[in-house]
């Protein structure tokens, strides 16, 4: 099997860049730019650390993200499973990624910059919903932004409702930890476990 292994073989197959695909990339965050991530009730957080490379999910209402100024973002980290799996690599490397998606738009903001984890109480204090006060916030310095087009979102039809999956044609999230339970000879309900999520899910989401 033919494999490219130099920039060289990866830019002879693919050509030169579209100019306007440079010419969108800026060093801090402008107006157009703003506009999209205020308007994001979810991201994508990339992190790269001695165990690898992680992508995380980040939602909450739109508006969550808070742009501090054209170089600097926060977004609060909400209480999870404890894995940590970002926020160990960014005390390890601040270097990170975000993809912000918006719901029925087809083009996305990606921004990349370096992240520190912040744990001042009334900053935490100031993200709370539901009087839950965010575990720790990121603020990150951005170091490049830019708009990526629709063709992504257009392709998956990701926002297409014709697209859209049914539940039930998909393992439930029981079954998917009674095969681990299993493995690790430990008893585990799934139906007791799926039936009682949405009422977990309520009492846990903040």
């Amino acid at each position: 099997m033919k494999k490219i292994n130099t920039i060289e073989e990866l830019e002879s197959r693919y050509g030169e860049a579209v100019d306007r695909s440079l010419w969108k990339e800026t060093d801090h965050i402008n107006d157009h730019y703003k506009q999209f991530i205020e308007k994001s009730p979810f991201l994508i957080l990339a992190t790269y650390g001695d165990k690898g490379l992680d992508c995380s999910p980040r939602g909450d209402p739109a508006g969550f993200v808070r742009i501090i100024n054209d170089n600097c973002i926060q977004i609060p980290d909400r209480r999870g499973n404890n894995r940590l799996d970002s926020l160990r690599n960014i005390i390890q490397n601040p270097d990170v990624g975000v993809i912000f998606l918006i719901p029925n738009v087809g083009e996305t903001i990606r921004l990349r910059g370096k992240a520190e984890i912040v744990i001042d109480p009334q900053l935490c204090k100031s993200f709370s919903i539901e009087d839950k006060a965010a575990s720790s916030v990121l603020s990150i310095k951005v170091e490049k932004v830019y708009y990526q087009c629709q063709k992504a979102i257009a392709r998956s039809r990701i926002w297409d409702q014709s697209s859209h999956v049914d539940r039930s044609e998909l393992p439930t999230a029981g079954q998917m930890n009674k095969v681990f339970s299993a493995s690790r000879n430990i008893e585990f309900d799934a139906d007791a476990y799926d039936q009682n999520y949405p009422e977990h899910l309520k009492n846990t989401i903040y």
